[in-house]
Parts: C-alpha cells; structure tokens; sequence
C-alpha cells in the first residue's frame, strides 16, 4: 500500500488550534467508548486484543482514509498555478495589460502578457519542483507507531494507523490517533499543543462518565497530536485523520503558515512597492499632463486628448517598470534550490521557510550528549559507595535495564552489553512482576523482579542525588549500615569525584517486599538500599571542538542546554572548548523572572540540570533580547523547546515528537554538518537579497529620473512599449541569481532581514543610476540635437531621444548587477557565476542589438549616431566605479 507523505501536528497549526479548542467536539463514538468498561471498547470497535489482521485493516484504511490530519505541505499542480496567479504583483500586471487593451495600446499589452507568463509560468515550474522535491525529502524522515496485526507488535507509519488498531505507547511516543487506553501503568501525556497546559497529565485506563469534565479533560483518552512523557499504556484507536479532535480543529481553522521575520520581510517589501506604485503612477501622469497639455484649448477635445491618453499609457508603463514581478520565483527558486543542496550536505529541510532562520541563527543551544560527544556509552565502573568494582551492582543494573518496557537509552544499551557477567547467565530465574517508568521530576525508575530466593525485589536507577533521599541505609561488602546526615556528604563526594572525571553516573538501589505485593507506584521508592554506581563515559567527539571554532567564526554563539548534571558537563564543555565560568544550574533558572533570566542567558554558556521547561524559557529569554535562536535536540524533553526556537534542529534517529516539531533534520548528529546547513541559508538569503537590492535601487533611481524628464521635456522620454521592453529584458537578465556564487564574507555572519539595511540601501545607491540618466538626457539633447530649446522636437529626434536612453537604462541596469551582487570589487575580486555572466551579455547584446533590428521601427527605435558608444561606455563606466564608492562606503559603515 503507498505511503503518502504526512504532517501529523504541523507546527503552523498550534497557535490557530489553541485558539479554536473550546469550539471543537470530540465524535459521539469516543465519549461513548469513553464511559465504556475497557472490556466491551474491543467489542464495539470491532477488534480484538490481538488487533486487527492486515487484510482488515487495509481494508478500513480504503474504508475511512489515511490517518493524515493535513497535507497542506504537498500541492496538486492546479493549486500551485493557482498560487502562482494569485499573486499581488501578478494581478497588477494583469490589470494594467487590461487598460491598455482597453486604451488601444496592444503592443504593451502583449509585452505584459509575456511578462505575466514569465513570471507565472517560471514559478509554477520551480515551485512543483520544488514540493516534489520535498515530500522526498520529509519521506526520508519517518514518524512511526508500534500498533498490534495479528498478536504481533509492528512498526508501521503514522498514515497507516486504522481504527480498531490497537497501539502500545512508551516514552518518547507521539500519540497516533484518538485512542481509548485498554491498560496503562504510571502513564503521563504532554497535551501542551492542545490545552496550552504545560505540566504533564496522568492518564488511567478505568471508565468514567463524559458528563463529569469537558472532552480533553477524559483520563481514559489519549488525543492524536500529544504525546508520551513517561510511563507504558495499551489502547485501541477509535478515530483517526480529520475524524480526530486534531483533524476538526485542523477543518475549523484556515491553514496558514507561521510568518518567520524573512516572510514578514518579503511581505512588506512587496507592499511597500505596490504602494511606491500607486503614488508615482498617478504623479508621473499628472507632471506629464501639467506639462504638455495646451490650458487654452478644451480639456478633453483635439490634442488635449491625444497628450491625456499618452500620458496615461507612460504612467502605465512606469508602474509596470517598477513592479518586481521576479520576485515570487527567485524566492522560490533560490529556497528550494538551496533545500536540495542541504539534502546532499545531510541536512533535510522539513519546511522552506525556516531556511532563512537557519542562516540568520546567531546563537545556537545544543544537548550534549551525540553532538558534543560520540553518543558511544562504554559502561565502564559498576562499583559499590566506595568506588570498589562490584558485580553484584551490574547485576541489579542489568536486570532494571532488561525488564523495563519503556524507552531504552544509550545507558540501558551499554549496561546490556555486559550479558557474560557471572549471575546475569541465570536471567531466566528472575521474573518481572511490576515496573514504576521514568519521568523527568523523580529522574529514576524501578523495575520489581521476583528473585529465585522468591523475594519481590524492587530495583531503582537514576540520578544519586535523587536517590539519597529515598535511601535510608547503604549496602557494602554484605552488611548493611544507616545512611546518617554526616555520611551523606561522604556519599556524595565519592559520586561527584566520578562525574568531575567526565563519568555519567546513575545510583542503583533496591528494596525487598513480601510476595504477597504485586502492584506497586512511586510511593514504594522509599526507604531504599543504596548499593552502589554505575559510571558511563562518552568520550567528546572529535569534530566537536574544530565545529564549535568554525561556528564562532560564522558568527554562531553555542550554548549547551543540558538535563545532566554540571560536574559531567563542565568536564565535556571544557576538553571541546566552550567556557564553563558561567553556568546556571535549573534550580536557579527557577528562582529567575523573565527579565533576570534573559540578562543571566547572554552571558551564560553552560545550563544544567534543566527541565524541559526551562530551555523553553532560556530560549525565550534569549529571543527577548533580540536573537535568533535555533535549538538541536532528539529527546522527549526537547520537544517544547524545539518548538519555541526560531528553528528546532533534530535528526533522523530522534524519538518521534523531536522530529515531529523540529524544522530542519540532520542525517548525521554532528555540529560540522550543522555548520554546512547554516552557511547554505546564508547563501540562499544573500541571493534573495540581491534581487531586492537591484529591483528596489534601480526602481528607486528610475523614479528620479522619470519625474524630472517628464517635468521639463515636451515628449515621453521613453514610450511605453519601450519600457516594458526594457524591464522585460531586465527581468530576464535576474533569472539566473538563484544560481549565483556567494562571497564567504557575506556568509561569515548571520545576517537577520532588515528593512533599515535595505531602506538605506536604496536611498543612497539608487539615485546614482539618476545621475547618468541626466547626463544621458543632456548628451542626447544638446550632443545629438536630439531637443532644441523653445521649439517642438521632430519625431525622428524624439524616437534618437528615446532610444538613447533606452539603451542606457538598460546596459546600467543590467551591468550594475555585478556591482550590487558583492561587497568587493566587481569582476576583479569576485566574479557572479557564470549563468548570471552569459545572461549579463546576452541582454546587453540583444539592448544593443535592438535599434539596428527588423522590430526596430515597431518598437519605436531608430539608429544612434557612432559617436553615442563611446559616450555610453564612459558613462557606463563612471556609472559602475560611482556605485562601488557609494557601497564600498556603505560597508565601511556597517550600513549593509
């Protein structure tokens, strides 16, 4: 059966769905099922405890679709050329092609219908390129759920998940579909994306009246989107896809995406344009009929009329000339261009947008363990409280990592390695009789075996401190002592001395009850034997410390946010490099307002001991003071802190709900592939910006030099299919920036979107092409008598005027790309790539080429004298070493 690409709780939703929650209605079978007997829900769903067989539930997934909430990610064709034309600039091209139409003016209309299909036609192309080329990329990451076929527990994807399955649920597991819980055993959900509520919810598995509390409040009913914080439940699902709570919420909202500062950005320099439109427009029409229109005759009659209706069409012609209609597809193509060179540099962009925040990130908060060390947990002492190698402690941890159902870690993976110890052999003696999960306020968790002596023996782990107050005496060499307050400190010391070595350190106790106990909760963790330690080392990465430079160079501050404790973390932090004099520990994070803890953030570089609410704040207090923060992290206590980040970075083997709420997945953990993504955003931004900076200088400049000609030159210094031309031939030349080579200083620096940078830059770069075009106007007019002062110009030298400018307009406007697309010297220190090249001489070739051509006379040009080409090189000259003075101040400044 085909997989279709799924989003199961796109992260554009959450705020929309929060908002909308009150107004949404579980279905009438789930708050049924949900005042069932667990015994009869089987039953009424039609399954069984074995769950459903292949051939069922196939059946059921043609019968009640896929379990997809949204596939909003992935476009059908006709919705993409819809989006395509249903664009604010496109439909400004499209009504002024109408008005001419209508005012006779065919031969614009024609040169703006090419435009329009330019545009729309170029980005319809890249964009369905683009979104097949990511559904292949989100493909490559796979969310899964472990559902029951047959009595046979499977791994099969979240769109495969049909009613009447039934699901197990561990730690780290996004919840599916709607389920109704069958069993459970301490289990807690994390509803945050729905409620709003950030403190885990306990989840029992007994019937309860749905008249008692509103729908999300059920205790027996878990809902598509949350997930699993600790414990391990059974359930069946009773809803899956838009039939979910999820799936209604997903239908009562409209499906937009969340605006990342470069979408806002991209917004407003379109409207700001479209604006600069609709004022220059109607001022160039009334300079061109104040000027030229004879006050003495009839407003409307004889060649009143004729001089209203030119200057209409040239007003026309101007707002078409300043309309950035490139703009949707260099976008496009430049974000998707550079999705697919992150795919081959490991690095899968599960939403376009958030590539811009990638580049922009200037500080970057990071677990520790798999990024900053090799992952590769060597179990290396099982000791007793005094350090003394003990195999009986190994032992009692083995037998909690191997009974226990939740999710195994790499530390229950090192510590079941060791299977040859002697007494581990005799595994089939012991027999699990209960198990209390992990959550992250005890950080412990305890399996009970019954022990071939017939003992009920409940086994913890976890953190030492943890386990120190619920310890009341010691084990060693056989005897049991009282732990006293003044041997606490004994105690402790012995386990810091390990972890200031760099050692992960877990405590291991045990309790004995009586046979006749079978069930048991966290109130049973007390009055504990402590037994001993068992140390892990994972050794620092070797790329660890060279990754770190290099993102310090790039202009990336890292800082680790870490649920471990700070010995073990200083220990890491320092052998790779990152100062540890500033470290903040949780409980003082907690003890923090807003304003403290984003003063203490910008200073700090180590946090430790954290909950995963507290790098959810780290990282909005960070954000408050104006960075751009992204935030790598694959485990369960990552999710909300992935999600506050301007970018959440995961990677493939994360647990579901890291994936799930990440932005950008990486292959491989590891800052240097982190490192390669980040400069690829930048590269994409660079190439975006460049189109802003030309299109926005050259309008800008345009704009003084048409206002001035039309005030004081008795004809159109340029016809209106002239300038359509000419900005046709200027679009053309931009195709191919998406493509264009990047200098490394422009990329060695995060650099966030700002409207001031570009304002500026537009203000002061584009009245340098104005001033060429007064000279050319003064070469034409009084060099070539292309105007007489006081008398009428013939129509031969106002076709030379135009013309003239023409070809100035164009070769400055299309060379000049090269000037603006670096901050170094053009074509001596840095070369464009070599399509922008060709592309540069072709347009200039065809500009020149134009007055000499068989459409000449339709396009209203005629022959320049020869003494014009040296005139417009020098001009073109002086034009280009202006500009690089111009900008060469702007970035001694830091003004761009």
């Amino acid at each position: 059966m085909p997989i279709r690409p799924t989003s199961v709780l796109p992260k554009r939703l959450i705020p929309s769905l929060r908002r909308q929650a009150p107004a949404i209605k579980v279905s009438p079978l789930l708050t049924e099922l949900a005042a069932t007997a667990t015994p009869e829900v089987l039953q009424k769903l039609v399954s069984s405890p074995d769950g459903l067989s292949e051939e069922e539930a196939e059946r059921r997934l043609e019968q009640y679709g896929y379990n997809v909430v949204t596939e909003a990610e992935h476009h059908s064709r006709l919705k993409l050329l819809i989006r395509a034309i249903l664009n604010p600039l496109v439909i400004l091209l499209a009504a002024l092609a109408i008005i001419s139409v209508l005012t006779d003016d065919l031969g614009s209309a024609v040169v703006m219908l090419v435009m329009i299909v330019l545009g729309v036609g170029l980005r319809f192309w890249q964009e369905s390129k683009a979104d097949s080329a990511a559904a292949a990329l989100k493909a490559m990451i796979s969310v899964t759920a472990t559902v029951v076929r047959g009595g046979a527990a499977r791994e099969v994807p979240l769109a495969q998940v049909a009613p009447g399955d039934v699901v197990k649920l561990a730690a780290g597991d996004m919840i599916p579909a709607d389920l109704r819980l069958l069993s459970c055993k301490d289990l807690f959900l994390i509803q945050a994306s729905l409620t709003g509520e950030s403190f885990p919810v306990e989840k029992f598995d007994a019937a309860e009246p749905v008249d008692s509390c509103p729908a999300l409040e059920l205790k027996n009913t878990c809902f598509l989107g949350t997930s699993v914080e600790s414990g391990t439940a059974l359930a069946v699902v009773s809803a899956t896809g838009s039939n979910t709570y999820l799936g209604g919420m997903a239908k009562a909202i409209v499906s937009q995406d969340v605006q990342t500062s470069f979408d806002k950005g991209v917004s407003k320099f379109t409207w700001l344009m479209i604006k600069f439109i609709l004022v220059m427009a109607p001022t160039v029409f009334i300079i061109n009929a104040a000027t030229k229109l004879d006050w003495s005759a009839g407003l409307f009659r004889g060649e009143n009329l004729t001089t209203l209706k030119e200057a209409f069409l040239f007003s026309v012609a101007v707002a078409v000339g300043m309309t950035p209609e490139m703009l949707p597809m260099i976008v496009t193509v430049c974000l998707s261009k550079g999705a697919l060179a992150m795919s081959r540099k490991k690095v899968i962009v599960k939403r376009l947008n958030s590539i811009q925040n990638f580049g922009a990130m200037d500080v970057l908060c990071t677990d520790k363990t798999g990024t900053l060390t090799l992952d590769r947990v060597i179990l290396q002492h099982h000791c007793d409280v005094v350090r003394e190698e003990d195999d009986n402690v190994l032992i009692l941890a083995y037998l909690n990592s191997h009974f226990q159902t939740g999710l195994k870690n790499v530390l229950d993976r090192a510590v079941l390695q060791h299977e040859k110890v002697q007494g581990i052999s005799a595994l089939q003696d012991y027999k699990k009789i209960d198990e209390i999960p992990f959550d992250f306020q005890r950080r412990l968790m305890s399996v009970v075996v019954e022990t071939p002596e017939a003992k009920h023996r409940l086994v913890c782990k976890g953190a030492p401190e943890e386990l120190f107050k619920r310890c009341m005496t010691f084990e060693l060499e056989g005897k049991l002592y009282p732990i006293e307050q003044i041997l606490i400190e004994d105690l402790r010391e012995e386990y810091e001395r390990l972890s200031s070595d760099g050692f992960r350190v877990l405590g291991i106790a045990y309790r004995d009850f009586d046979r006749s106990k079978t069930v048991f909760s966290k109130d049973d963790e007390s009055n504990l034997v402590l037994r001993g330690y068992i140390a892990f080392l994972d050794p620092p990465k070797e790329t660890a410390s060279p990754a770190i430079v290099a993102l310090r160079q790039h202009g990336v501050d890292v800082k680790v946010l870490t649920g471990d404790n700070d010995l073990v973390s200083r220990k890491i932090c320092s052998e790779v490099g990152i100062p540890t004099e500033s470290t903040l520990l949780g409980v003082q994070v907690e003890k923090m307002n807003d304003t403290e803890l984003a003063e203490a953030a910008g200073k700090t570089t180590l946090f430790a001991r954290l909950s995963p609410a507290h790098k959810q704040r780290i990282i909005k207090a960070l954000q408050s003071k104006g960075h751009v923060v992204g935030f790598m992290g694959d485990g369960i206590n990552d999710a909300p802190a992935l999600r506050a980040a301007d970018v959440g970075i995961s990677v493939d083997t994360a647990v579901d709900i890291a994936k799930e709420s990440a932005d950008v997945i990486l292959l491989e953990k590891s800052l240097l592939v982190l490192e390669e993504g980040i400069l690829e955003g930048r590269n994409v931004f660079a190439n975006i910006l460049k189109y802003i900076r030309m299109g926005a200088s050259s309008s800008f400049g345009n704009m003084f030099s048409v206002l001035g000609a039309s005030a004081f030159l008795p004809f159109e210094p340029m016809a209106p299919i002239q300038i359509l031309t000419n900005n046709l031939l200027y679009d053309f030349s931009q195709v191919p920036i998406p493509t264009d080579d990047v200098d490394p200083e422009l990329v060695a620096k995060p650099h966030p979107w700002s409207m001031k940078d570009i304002t500026r830059f537009i203000l002061l770069i584009g009245p340098c092409s104005s001033i060429f075009d007064y000279v050319t106007f003064f070469v034409m007019m009084y060099v070539f008598k292309a105007w007489l002062p006081h008398t009428d110009a013939t129509a031969h030298g106002t076709k030379l005027f135009q013309t003239g400018w023409f070809i100035e307009s164009l070769l400055t406007q299309t060379l000049i790309i090269h000037v603006i697309r670096t901050n170094k010297i053009p074509f001596i220190q840095s070369r464009a790539s070599w399509p922008v090249i060709v592309t540069t001489a072709v347009i200039m070739g065809i500009g020149v080429w134009l007055p000499f051509s068989p459409i000449a006379e339709f396009l209203g040009f005629v022959p320049v004298p020869g003494l014009y080409w040296p005139i417009v090189i020098a001009i073109l000259f002086c034009y280009i070493v202006l500009t690089q003075i111009v900008k060469t101040w702007l970035v001694r400044r830091r003004w761009i």
